[in-house]
């Protein structure tokens, strides 16, 4: 009668030449704190530029609103005073949009940057990681085959 082949030996010995490669894995996290270390300090710096426009169009605005409210000898300069102020405000307005605008684009740029390396990066480490795979599944696969027999 003819023998039964005992899969378990060849499925055991299969599993243990598969190597679980934990370099790799310190590799991947290493990458990935340090990706997201960069993408911290491109928004830590967006959100101080953007706190110092905002501080600056404060104590700008302030400074406007103090001389508006000064008292004036005549009716009619109240009104001149509200109109430079509007008109004041609206020019400054443009301004600091046009500032967070840099800073918003700036980001973007730096962001995409950041991205596409990352992504070049992890391309070649998946590629490199792929290639050693299937060598090392190929050579597994043949010493499991040479074993069965």
């Amino acid at each position: 009668m003819a023998k039964t082949q005992d899969f378990t030996a060849v499925f055991k010995d299969m599993m243990g030449s598969f190597p679980v490669d934990t370099k790799a894995m310190e590799e991947q996290f290493k990458n990935q704190t340090t990706l997201a270390e960069k993408m911290s300090g491109v928004a830590i710096e967006a959100a101080g530029k953007s706190a110092e426009i905002s501080s600056k169009w404060t104590q700008d605005t302030l400074a406007k609103v103090e001389a508006m409210s000064k008292a004036k000898a005549d009716p009619a300069d109240y009104a001149k005073a509200m109109t430079d102020f509007a008109s004041a405000q609206a020019e400054s307005a443009a301004e600091h949009m046009s500032a967070f605008a840099e800073i918003a684009k700036k980001v973007q740029t730096q962001t995409m940057e950041l991205v596409l390396a990352a992504g070049k990066d992890m391309s070649e480490d998946m590629t490199a990681a792929a290639k050693k795979a299937t060598d090392e599944v190929t050579a597994a696969a043949k010493k499991a085959t040479t074993s069965a027999k």
